[in-house]
């Protein structure tokens, strides 16, 4: 079952056009404002993770679980998953409860600090996040059909506009 959004599925049904040129290569498009370009990663933004969110409940996951365990590629803290995902250490408890039952994650005493638990994906964690991943790649179908050039300039202002996003 895909859920591809209208965004989306509009993206990929036409090939990209030239910078600056319509589609239909008459006229110039305008540039658009920096604000302009803000508004529409917002929505990109939105639809990527209504789908993310649509697919991980396939799964019998929240959001908020596929998110934790899609940000599990190391062993974090709570701290540090708390300030990843936006949300108050308390929140995070839950969350690692829930997928520790079901067990996608585990706990783990830091190695540095002993008061310190860190959280870890199992292999039953890790393979739920590779299908979810998967599937998202089946309903964003626009990103495989980038070349490299267009892959790599995409990259590289991924990593301008958001520098921490480089890995």
């Amino acid at each position: 079952m895909t859920h591809a959004s209208p965004t989306a599925s509009s993206t990929s049904a036409a090939p990209p056009t030239p910078a600056g040129t319509s589609a239909a290569g008459s006229s110039p498009t305008p540039t658009p404002t920096p604000a302009q370009l803000m508004e529409q990663f917002a929505e990109a933004a939105a639809d990527y993770y209504r789908n993310f969110a649509l697919v991980a409940a396939e799964h019998g996951l929240t959001f908020m679980q596929g998110k934790m365990l899609s940000l599990l590629r190391e062993p974090r803290s709570m701290r540090a998953l708390a300030e990843l995902l936006g949300c108050d250490a308390s929140n995070v408890t839950g969350i690692v409860d829930r997928l520790e039952a079901r067990r996608l994650v585990h706990r783990e005493v830091n190695r540095h600090d002993r008061r310190i638990k860190n959280v870890g994906v199992t292999d039953e964690g890790a393979e739920a996040i590779r299908r979810i991943r998967a599937e998202m790649m089946s309903n964003l179908t626009a990103l495989e059909q980038l070349d490299a050039p267009q892959r790599r300039a995409f990259h590289d202002l991924l990593v301008r506009i958001f520098p921490g996003t480089g890995g």
